[in-house]
């Protein structure tokens, strides 16, 4: 393999796991959106709860940083060399799927909306480790 298409095929990864992070992070956030008009959730977020957590400025951190993960996965896809692209991939993507599968199990009862959302974020963070997985190096 010449070292033009080593190169393309590397960019077009890099593109590839950028977008799938954009598709994952535009679901998490439209999901917290959509919480805003559930008059059940914004009654409890207004009195400071977050199912059965309590929101504090510690939570808000916790929540700050876990919602990093892929939003940092956006550019680091796309800036990273291949090794660390590939680990970086297949951890972010083990630790965001393992936290949403988690979410499902704790608190009160999932709604509707949220279940679709979670189906969706799963499958697409199961994606990006099961491709970053098998993401054979360009240079062999």
């Amino acid at each position: 393999m010449s070292s033009i298409n080593t190169t393309a095929e590397t960019k077009d990864m890099k593109a590839f796991f950028s977008t799938l992070w954009i598709f994952a992070t535009l679901n998490y956030l439209y999901c917290d959106v959509l919480g805003f008009f559930d008059a059940v959730t914004l009654k409890a977020l207004m009195e400071g709860h977050a199912g059965s957590i309590q929101i504090t400025q510690g939570f808000l951190l916790s929540a700050s940083i876990l919602m990093e993960i892929p939003i940092s996965l956006v550019l680091l896809s796309r800036v990273l060399k291949y090794g660390a692209n590939r680990w970086a991939n297949i951890i972010a993507g083990t630790v965001m799927t393992a936290v949403q599968i988690s979410s499902l199990f704790f608190g009160t009862a999932p709604t509707s909306y949220y279940i679709f959302f979670s189906v969706i974020e799963i499958a697409c963070t199961a994606f990006i480790v099961w491709y970053a997985w098998n993401w054979a190096n360009p240079e062999g």
